[in-house]
């Protein structure tokens, strides 16, 4: 990180507790800790696996880490 109490070295993480905030626990009715659990590790993999990002081309995270990976490879 940049330095000791820089507002923007928790710029990442900030973003994406909102998505999972927004996207999966505010629309579920959350009564216990394993439905939590649940809901979290189904959209943690959703999110890494399918979900389109902005930054990487609209491409999921897995497949944007491993096309880079490829094109390494073959050089």
């Amino acid at each position: 990180m940049d330095g000791r109490g820089r507002c923007v070295d928790n710029i990442f993480i900030e973003r994406l507790w909102r998505s999972l905030r927004q996207e999966a626990v505010y629309l579920e009715d959350l009564t216990d800790s394993y439905k939590a659990h649940g809901v979290i590790r189904n959209w943690m993999k959703f999110y890494n696996t399918e979900r389109p990002h902005s930054a990487l081309e609209h491409t999921p995270p897995r497949e944007a880490y491993w096309a880079d990976r490829n094109l390494n490879l073959a050089a």
